[in-house]
């Protein structure tokens, strides 16, 4: 299916051949303390349907994750997008507050971010898929782990209580799914040293659509060609930081941004509660006072002189819209220069974060 792809300034690109995009791949900031990536330096990307699609349809073409495409979407009928009708993709994301080695997984936001090893007279890039992650009631794991197997053309053992599950909603399940279209882990497989089993793994032809979703037992979920690559790129023994980070906070350019998303399925949390992270968040990327950081909040005026005033109406519409697209909150000037801070956030033993 054909598409154009539209940005404010009216430059014009056109779908691959096979009608689907690759792989997200985006240069690190110059500045090692800026943490905000962009794919498109234009402005917004859009795309216009040339016939009647749907949203998870568009979300496939471009690798985005279903979820990610909705909440940028709210006008938009996700089962009836109509021909002509313009669809907003993705275009910026702020890095998770993890080491930038290996393989992040941020499940708030249904992103792994993947920091392939410099090459010598390269500049160093990170690589991001949209990724499904466990339900409700089979929690994806937080943690620092790694990579142990690599496995092509897996067959599926399905666990004792899933096939009970599949049983009692009268679907039952083999003892062994050979490999194949419909074998649920897809043509690739990689384990990770997490107890319990845990994958990062394809998908049958069934649930692609789910991908960017929380659906899974657990494990990550992604697109077949994405696996394909991450397969073919990461050794035995990468690092794997899985962690939950709704909201991100990062500079680019001498300008913050924050980015927010929906709670998980079964979580809640207030505005109140939001506003707290982020302005935590906002204080450790400033390296200033907290205090400091509410007063520029509520005040006209700044705090101390410490920072500029925040932009308190896009702050609160970034807590309540929750749709993952990076807003700035202010911009302070070339002059002023901020600490070398690393992540620290709440870390386990293993060395995660969780950002606050």
């Amino acid at each position: 299916m054909k598409v154009r792809s539209l940005f404010a300034l009216s430059i014009l690109l056109s779908a691959t051949g096979s009608g689907i995009a690759n792989a997200t791949t985006y240069t690190l900031p110059e500045n090692s303390n800026d943490s905000v990536i962009t794919q498109f330096h234009d402005d917004v990307p859009l795309t216009r349907a040339e016939q009647n699609e749907t949203l998870p349809d568009v979300a496939r073409r471009f690798l985005l994750g279903q979820t990610e495409i909705v909440r940028l979407n709210p006008d938009v009928d996700r089962w009836q997008v109509k021909k002509d009708e313009i669809v907003r993709l993705s275009n910026r994301r702020i890095l998770p507050d993890t080491p930038h080695e290996g393989i992040t997984l941020n499940i708030a936001e249904y992103r792994m971010y993947y920091y392939p090893p410099i090459q010598k007279g390269s500049a160093p890039q990170v690589m991001s898929y949209a990724h499904g992650i466990g339900r409700q009631d089979w929690k994806t794991p937080l943690g620092k782990t790694s990579i142990v197997q690599k496995v092509k053309d897996p067959a599926w053992h399905p666990p004792e209580s899933i096939r009970r599950e599949h049983a009692a909603n009268g679907d039952p399940l083999p003892a062994v799914v050979p490999p194949g279209p419909h074998n649920p882990l897809g043509a690739y497989m990689l384990h990770l040293a997490v107890p319990g089993g845990y994958l990062i793994h394809g998908t049958d032809i069934d649930k692609i659509y789910g991908i960017g979703m929380q659906i899974t037992h657990g494990c990550v979920r992604m697109y077949p060609e994405d696996i394909e690559a991450l397969y073919n790129s990461v050794p035995v023994g990468t690092s794997v930081y899985i962690v939950k980070q709704p909201i991100k906070v990062g500079w680019l350019d001498n300008t913050l941004y924050i980015e927010a998303h929906p709670d998980l399925e079964g979580e809640e949390t207030t505005l109140d509660q939001k506003l707290d992270v982020a302005l935590k968040l906002i204080e450790k990327a400033n390296g200033i006072a907290r205090d400091d950081v509410y007063a520029a909040s509520q005040s006209g005026a700044g705090a101390a002189q410490t920072m500029p005033e925040l932009d308190r109406k896009a702050l609160t519409q970034a807590l309540t819209v929750l749709d993952g697209n990076p807003v700035a909150l202010y911009q302070r000037s070339p002059q002023q220069t901020l600490p070398v801070a690393l992540p620290t956030g709440h870390g386990s033993k293993g060395g995660y974060y969780h950002g606050v």
